[in-house]
């Protein structure tokens, strides 16, 4: 699972590389985040590219171009990410991807979360929320809202074996985190979770991060698509009562 950043970390500006055909495009983005205080470390004109620039200046965020010429930026991303098939998962240096495309279609939305993508932007997102999204991802946060990834899960996930394996069967999981995954692959925020199980919003932030730690997952997206794919939850499927303490 990657990493948030530290204390010492989290004072420094974000290091981004861009990664986009449009020298236009590369440039509007450089000059937005560069008048936030975020550091442009690299440029791409394609996938390889970017994997390349992200191997050499270890950034913090990748903003992703989907389509691309040559390697777009879904395969990019997969293996950046370790979603590949090369790699067990992201290591602790690996950077968090913002997938940028103009085309506002579910299924790229969701090949970008199950590739491992922290979050999705529209190229005509505006100066404000682009520089917010970066140190949002780099806290560690995913840019999607639950509900939103439920629903693009509950349209394209399946049950996936493969997936099963990585994630153990969720056997390495508790009762009670069982119980408060499947209420977040749901959409519940922190607040809804802690009212459900008569527990503190502290001790919910607890109970999530020991899930992503033990299924080694970036962030609360990618624990939506792991209920999913494992089998925990099914589309159309009712909550499970809530056990007691």
């Amino acid at each position: 699972m990657g990493t948030q950043a530290g204390p010492g970390e989290a004072d420094q500006p974000p290091r981004v590389v861009i990664a986009d055909d449009q020298a236009l495009v590369r440039t509007g983005f450089r000059m937005i985040l560069a008048a936030d205080g975020i550091d442009v470390v690299g440029e791409a004109t394609d996938g390889e590219e970017a994997v390349a620039a992200v191997r050499r200046s270890r950034p913090d965020v990748v903003l992703m171009d989907i389509r691309m010429p040559g390697m777009d930026g879904l395969e990019a991303t997969r293996r950046l990410l370790g979603a590949d098939g090369r790699d067990p998962g992201p290591g602790p240096g690996a950077p968090r991807v913002i997938i940028l495309t103009t085309y506002d279609l579910d299924q790229y939305v969701y090949a970008a979360l199950a590739a491992g993508a922290s979050g999705f932007l529209l190229k005509d997102v505006t100066p404000e929320h682009l520089a917010a999204a970066v140190r949002l991802v780099r806290s560690g946060d995913a840019l999607l809202a639950p509900t939103i990834t439920r629903r693009l899960v509950e349209r394209f996930a399946v049950r996936d074996d493969r997936a099963a394996t990585l994630h153990r069967d969720l056997s390495a999981l508790t009762r009670r985190e069982l119980e408060v995954l499947e209420s977040l692959a749901r959409g519940h925020s922190n607040a809804e979770l802690a009212a459900r199980f008569r527990l503190s919003e502290a001790t919910v932030k607890t109970h999530v991060a020991r899930i992503l730690a033990k299924l080694q997952l970036r962030d609360r997206a990618q624990a939506v698509i792991a209920a999913y794919e494992t089998g925990l939850i099914t589309p159309g499927s009712p909550q499970s009562p809530t056990a007691p303490p």
